[in-house]
């Protein structure tokens, strides 16, 4: 299951994602297409360009990460501090940014006794898994506002409206801001280009309309020069010559192979019980990929770039399915699972899971605020808030007699998601109990109690499970097929997620084979085993490494073979979190993926002779 970073807990938030790659090249580009078209004149410690802006000559040395955000307007030293208490994480370093910002354009709303208010944490408010970005991961509507058809530029409407995430249509519009072109402009190319217009389409709209524009016989004669200077010189010229570089490094990206692999929206795989996609039921299976075991492999939806692609290659070209677990439950979870299973007839677990915040949880109804729009929490941590950040709110909204000013707000929402903080009371928010989270996940209550293991390790194993009802509803295929049970291969059991969803849909689990380096979650399994009467075998092995052939052979010769192999492998090196050693596949941990691979050959090698 989901490893988290070796004795650290970090946020998983969607790292590199596209619209941020594309940023950060268009910044790239910027500063080579830029400095062949630019007229450089050295006077003292500075660099003036053909259009007689100054700029730092320490501008070259400034990594691409700072430039990102100086063009959106902030002030290096505002980016020095946030970059500081968030290291080199985009969207907390924007929203620090953002918020450093509301609070200075409203000195008369804070009282001079409040705490200052930072959306960042200190160095022991740490959290892990944090997948899927704070706000997309539950929100996914379009917040555009027509009010950006007002701003001068796009930059201006993007800082006016603080604190939520970037619909498609304001993610070009920025692109186009970070180009140089005005908001006016770039709305009017977008609403006469329509809504799927790419880059350099809308690109040329402009610069042809600029080109006419300066040919306008009505167009003061003084104004001319000025524009057909900036048009040929330094501005269409260089943004145009920009745009075909960036599309040119993306097509070289298609060709290569890179991403091929594009996550469905709304993230609902083959179907779900509220959702179905009757064009999607029906697939046609590669033929070595027929005949036993069943597979079913997991693992994070925002993977780096080409992950999911090797993955499919090494698993006989299947199509990957990737579902949101905030359709089956109240909890959002993003994971691609890999399998050869059915994909018609599923039916989910009884009783239905709650779907809401207030169903899950009805006491914090009482005290929820009306300000806080939440429905879903996002995706559950391997670590929570501090008591720490959790008085500060407190201290934060208690100023207030009515509704906290929207700063303050915006500021407890931020934190309110990223860490999964419910309403317990009057101005008092908390993490979620451990048995919450079970309970949210598809757990029975106290599953991880059962281990005799601490809090804090109750949290990290519920963290890296698997969501119950979300598996069992792709599972559910094989009550029909195995009426008197079935033999499991659990690679990577972490808690017992696959055994679980097997054992709530009814199907016997007969034999067994649970692989789980962690004696923690071995001990878990081995509690849930015995509470629950199952009368088949549990058979423990605890290294994937050293699962042989030889000793799969001695196995499938015990009890006939196995009818499933499941399992998802760490994800350290996968997850947007992991700034460090986010290297993929290749990574110290996720690399065990290939293990997971060269087992299911092993099983498949060996059972195809023994029939």
């Amino acid at each position: 299951m989901d490893k988290n970073l070796s004795g650290e807990d970090i946020d998983d938030i969607d790292w590199d994602t596209e619209d941020e790659l594309e940023i950060q090249e268009i910044q790239e580009i910027q500063d080579t297409v830029f400095s062949s078209c630019t007229d450089l004149r050295t006077t003292g410690q500075h660099v003036v360009c053909c259009n007689g802006e100054a700029s730092s000559s320490s501008v070259s040395f400034r990594s691409k990460f700072i430039q990102q955000f100086i063009v959106m307007g902030f002030p290096e030293e505002s980016i020095a501090k946030a970059i500081e208490q968030n290291g080199e994480n985009s969207d907390s370093v924007l929203d620090a940014l953002l918020t450093f910002k509301a609070l200075d354009d409203s000195p008369e709303e804070q009282p001079s006794t409040s705490p200052q208010l930072e959306p960042s944490i200190s160095s022991d408010d740490s959290a892990s898994e944090y997948n899927e970005n704070v706000s997309d991961d539950v929100y996914e509507e379009d917040n555009w506002s027509s009010d950006a058809d007002n701003c001068t530029t796009v930059k201006q409407c993007y800082l006016n409206d603080e604190g939520r995430s970037l619909s498609e249509k304001e993610k070009m519009l920025l692109f186009l801001a970070n180009m140089g072109y005005p908001g006016e402009e770039a709305s009017i190319a977008m609403e006469r280009c329509g809504p799927e217009a790419s880059l350099p389409e809308l690109v040329d709209f402009i610069c042809a309309a600029q080109m006419e524009r300066a040919e306008d016989p009505y167009l003061p004669e003084d104004v001319k020069p000025k524009l057909k200077h900036i048009l040929n010189d330094c501005g269409g010229y260089k943004k145009r010559k920009m745009c075909n570089e960036l599309c040119k490094r993306k097509k070289q990206k298609e060709i290569s192979g890179e991403e091929t692999i594009r996550l469905p929206k709304p993230m609902i795989g083959f179907g779900v019980p509220t959702e179905s996609v009757p064009t999607m039921v029906q697939r046609i299976l590669p033929v070595k990929t027929t005949g036993p075991p069943f597979f079913y492999y997991e693992n994070v939806a925002l993977a780096p770039k080409g992950v999911w692609d090797t993955i499919k290659r090494f698993l006989y070209e299947i199509e990957p399915e990737f579902v949101d677990s905030k359709y089956f439950s109240a909890t959002a979870r993003k994971r691609g699972y890999l399998h050869n299973l059915p994909v018609g007839n599923r039916f989910p677990l009884f009783p239905l899971p709650p779907r809401t915040i207030n169903e899950a949880l009805p006491l914090s109804k009482k005290w929820w605020p009306s300000w806080d729009a939440r429905t879903k929490l996002n995706c559950l941590q391997t670590a929570i808030g501090s008591a720490k950040l959790t008085d500060k709110i407190r201290k934060a909204v208690e100023k207030y007699n009515g509704e906290p000013p929207m700063e303050i707000q915006k500021y407890v929402l931020y934190q309110c998601k990223k860490w999964n903080l419910v309403w317990v009371g009057r101005n008092k928010v908390a993490p979620l109990e451990p048995d919450e989270v079970e309970m949210l996940l598809g757990f029975p209550k106290n599953h991880t109690r059962g281990g005799g293991i601490s809090r804090t390790d109750r949290y990290k194993s519920l963290g890296n499970s698997f969501q119950v009802d979300t598996v069992a509803y792709h599972l559910s295929v094989l009550r029909d097929l195995f009426p008197n049970g079935i033999n499991v291969l659990s690679l990577f059991s972490g808690i017992g997620g696959a055994e679980v969803a097997l054992y709530r849909l009814g199907i016997p689990l007969n034999n067994v084979v649970s692989v789980e380096k962690s004696e923690v979650n071995r001990n878990i399994v081995r509690s849930w085993w015995e509470q629950t009467n199952q009368r088949g075998n549990l058979i423990h092995f605890d290294d994937v490494q050293l699962l042989s052939k030889d000793r799969l052979e001695k196995f499938i010769e015990s009890f006939g073979g196995f009818d499933l192999v499941i399992g998802g492998s760490p994800c350290n090196n996968l997850a947007g979190s992991n700034r460090v050693s986010r290297d993929g596949l290749e990574g110290k941990e996720s690399s065990l993926f290939f293990d997971y691979v060269r087992i299911l050959d092993d099983v498949k090698s060996i059972m195809s002779t023994q029939r």
